[in-house]
């Protein structure tokens, strides 16, 4: 088969198309032959080395298709079924890959290949940050920044849909309407707007109780700026950089605040916590208060080119490539 794999870490330029050999499936593992492959900040991380993995390694989490063969052991899965995942281990970016079972969920009839895979990782990543690492209520106003990327735009609608006034950000005016038209009320441009003075005017001068952020050095401290007393940031990325080293007691110079980093993986430890997610993630899709459109699609060969393009900032929403 073929796959992207990377010997040294760096940036998109080390990512090579290559012949791979792909064993059969093993003890509790499931073979799956992708048709649509997930393309996330998470996958920059891997390559630059800012999340060491051993190398040479492959590339991506995520991917949709269908069961081409199954393991000893596994009885919940049969070939020919469509299937997804977006915890699994590293080499998703390949025309097919061994994974286990339990990192495995079946896709319900409606949803497409390439949506599950533009969907699940950045979706299942929504619903553990609106529901389970701060359980967002009706009335609430929160700040979601990079609203008009991947995550963002699917956090942001499913916030609205839950009850909640959303601030969104953006990093150029171009993305102003696109993050309006997908559940932000007010949208602010970061690199052109004086962002916190405009939260804290939104709220009466008292802040929200909760920012997302997945840019990190750049917005840090702007966001714990934008917080009411008790309140809690959740990082949850670096799309900027790592944020710097800081001195905990800012904590509680600023209002005796909270902060989590969390990840997916860690809200989705095990089969069932995993189905649970998704099927959350399914039924708000399958309603039609969340929608989620592919925006660009790159060949699997051209990986290369589609993380030059999520660098420059010039993709919106999802990305995917196909094999």
């Amino acid at each position: 088969m073929k796959a992207i794999r990377f010997a040294k870490t760096g940036g998109p330029e080390v990512l090579s198309y290559e012949d791979a050999e792909l064993r059969p499936p093993g003890p509790g593992e499931i073979q799956i032959r992708h048709t649509a492959i997930g393309v996330n900040f998470l996958d920059t991380y891997h390559r630059s080395g800012l999340y060491p993995v051993p190398l040479p390694s492959g590339l991506g989490t995520e991917a949709a298709g269908a069961v081409a063969a199954v393991g000893e052991g596994v009885s919940a899965f049969k070939p020919g079924e469509r299937v997804g995942y977006c915890t699994g281990p590293l080499g998703a970016y390949a025309e097919a890959s061994n994974v286990p079972a339990d990192k495995v969920v079946k896709l319900p009839d409606g949803l497409s290949d390439e949506v599950a895979a533009a969907a699940m990782l950045k979706g299942m990543t929504a619903q553990y940050l609106l529901k389970r690492t701060f359980k967002v209520e009706p009335g609430q106003t929160i700040v979601f920044h990079s609203a008009a990327g991947g995550v963002g735009l699917i956090a942001c609608q499913w916030a609205k849909h839950l009850g909640a006034r959303v601030i969104g950000t953006v990093g150029s005016d171009d993305k102003i309407a696109l993050a309006k038209a997908n559940g932000c009320a007010v949208v602010l441009n970061i690199r052109k707007d004086d962002w916190v003075a405009r939260v804290r005017a939104l709220t009466g001068e008292l802040g929200v109780p909760v920012v997302y952020d997945s840019v990190g050095r750049d917005t840090f401290m702007g966001s714990l700026d934008c917080l009411a007393v008790r309140s809690m940031l959740v990082s949850f990325g670096n799309s900027s950089g790592p944020v710097a080293e800081f001195a905990p007691g800012i904590l509680s110079a600023k209002g005796s605040l909270y902060l989590t980093r969390p990840t997916l993986f860690h809200y989705t430890r095990t089969a069932e916590e995993l189905r649970e997610t998704a099927g959350d993630l399914f039924a708000v899709l399958a309603s039609g208060a969340v929608k989620v459109e592919v925006r660009q699609r790159f060949a699997l060969k051209d990986a290369r080119a589609a993380h030059e393009a999520l660098h420059s900032r010039q993709t919106t929403g999802a990305t995917v490539l196909i094999p």
